[in-house]
């Protein structure tokens, strides 16, 4: 169940506190104003932390601290263009070009500054949802929250005095170089790294990007600078209010050229162009939508989200708004997923796409009854017309979410008429044929879809179900290790059931790794914990 509450009520530390003693795992999200974040949890712990439009600046900060060269993060992000699972330091690891403990160290550090960031903003709101991953993440750190606490609240203080000097980091500071010189004052090491930076021509962001430290250390050093009377303000960044021809063109070149691919499917060279549009015009509402449509596609819901919320911003149309709310139930934010799609409703009521969006989103919150109205309610929207195979799936899961198995094979028999080669529709009829009692015609189901398709995991997991359950274990366990092999994380029952195969053919220590996947994957799974228990009670006797 989600925890949400409003940030004038209870304090982000206080959230955490509450987080971190109940030993949850999930996702923070927090919203202030147009400004989100995130921090995931795994068992009461920190793991990850990210702030939604702040710039990834781990490259430029491993290279400003001459851990790597530009030409090595200039050849991992060439890298990642063709391997967009892969994070950057992650590749950089890979290459050679950075060693694991040095990546964990200055991840460590970017999870911290994020959520002593997010210790500034006092109004907004925060959601938590429960059983959430960053996409693609592996968990290289894990930080007690408790031991961000007291500095936390130290640099709030401070970043309140800070604000007073430095309100926005688009101004820009020159220095009294001549004074500062002439005086006896010693210079702290963010200073002397800072002062030969402020040229009268750098903003406040600038001077963070281009010396490689921390947003905090640098004004902390700026404001010391300031109050000194060493330091003064100049001015702002000059914003340009209009680009100039040649940009123009660049920008309608790349446009044209990304939905020419676009409407031919060529998706990774139209995702090139409208990134490209984005990189000229950051501000570019249509490329930010055919960015996260593309993103969306192609599976990658982070981008997705990002581009759509900078396309959102402007106008959001209802497009924008429905495909925000997938991304963001794909991410598993379904609190921010249905705020975004009752948004799209109220702006068109009659699009049956959206109430299908919320109908899903429904479905995942485990609102089974509402799922079940507004799907009918998107069907209805239709006029006649026949519902596509996603509303299908969700439609029959949410039947037999509400206790009408029997009323939900009819409806997959139909839906599987339309579209017999909707490998998730087929699944689904397997497992409810198994459901009622019906198992050899659930495992002829399942046998026909993977001869079509024997990519889809879950397929693989209800055939070693059926064999597991007719004891027939050397099947079972051929199913569940292409079931994982697919997905590793497809479920704790997979792997304790891989351990109970391995455990009756006496590979003991085979069973004891697969439990404690089981248990890694749910820690809560009693079995698993007995299990272990046993098999640690046998080894000592």
């Amino acid at each position: 169940m989600a925890i949400k509450g409003s940030l004038k009520e209870a304090s982000l530390p206080d959230v955490l506190q509450l987080l971190s003693m109940g030993q949850k795992s999930g996702c923070l999200s927090v919203a202030e104003r147009n400004n989100f974040g995130y921090i995931y949890f795994e068992t009461g712990q920190i793991v990850y932390a990210s702030i939604v439009n702040r710039r990834d600046r781990l490259g430029d900060i491993l290279v400003k601290n001459a851990l790597v060269t530009p030409e090595q993060l200039q050849a991992a992000v060439d890298a990642q263009a063709h391997r967009r699972d892969r994070r950057l330091g992650e590749l950089l690891v890979e290459m050679g070009a950075l060693t694991r403990p040095a990546l964990e160290s200055y991840i460590r550090i970017q999870i911290e500054e994020a959520v002593y960031y997010l210790f500034t903003w006092t109004s907004g709101t925060f959601s938590f949802e429960t059983d959430v991953r960053p996409e693609a993440q592996d968990f290289l750190v894990r930080i007690s929250p408790e031991s961000l606490l007291l500095e936390g609240a130290r640099r709030v203080d401070e970043w309140s005095l800070i604000e007073k000097k430095i309100p926005s980091f688009d101004l820009i500071f020159v220095v009294e170089r001549a004074r500062l010189a002439a005086s006896d004052v010693t210079l702290t090491p963010e200073q002397e790294r800072l002062v030969p930076l402020i040229d009268g021509k750098r903003d406040v962001a600038q001077l963070i990007d281009d010396s490689g430290l921390l947003e905090f250390d640098i004004a902390k050093a700026l404001y010391g600078l300031i109050t000194a009377g060493f330091a003064h303000r100049l001015g702002r960044t000059r914003v340009e209010v209009a680009p100039v021809p040649a940009a123009g063109a660049r920008v309608d070149e790349h446009r044209n050229l990304g939905l020419a691919f676009y409407k031919t499917a060529m998706f990774d060279e139209a995702l090139r162009e409208f990134r490209r549009v984005v990189e000229l015009a950051p501000g570019d509402q249509q490329a930010n939508f055919y960015v996260g449509l593309v993103s969306l596609r192609q599976g990658h819901a982070a981008e997705a989200v990002e581009a759509l919320r900078h396309a959102a911003e402007r106008v959001a149309r209802p497009a924008v708004l429905h495909d925000l709310g997938v991304g963001l139930e794909l991410l598993g934010r379904l609190a921010d997923a249905d705020a975004s799609f009752e948004a799209a409703a109220a702006k068109a009521p009659a699009d049956a796409r959206i109430a299908l969006g919320r109908g899903i989103c429904a479905l995942r919150g485990g609102r089974a009854q509402e799922a079940v109205q507004t799907l009918d309610q998107a069907r209805d929207l239709l006029g006649g017309k026949s519902p596509s195979a996603m509303w299908y799936w969700a439609r029959t899961l949410a039947a037999a979410a509400s206790g009408e198995v029997a009323e939900a094979v009819p409806l997959l028999e139909e839906g599987i008429e339309r579209y017999p080669r909707s490998m998730p529709l087929r699944n689904n009829l397997a497992a409810f044929h198994e459901q009622m009692g019906e198992l050899a015609m659930a495992e002829q189901v399942v046998r026909a879809a993977l001869e079509e398709d024997p990519s889809l995991p879950q397929l693989w997991k209800n055939l070693g179900d059926l064999a597991y359950r007719a004891a027939r274990t050397d099947e079972a366990q051929e199913a569940y290790t292409k079931a994982v092999k697919l997905a590793p994380r497809l479920g704790d029952d997979v792997f304790f059931k891989l351990g109970n195969i391995a455990f009756k053919e006496m590979r003991q220590q085979e069973a004891g790794e697969c439990w404690r996947e089981a248990l890694a994957l749910n820690p809560d799974h009693l079995l698993a914990k007995a299990n272990l228990a046993t098999l640690e009670r046998l080894a000592g006797a």
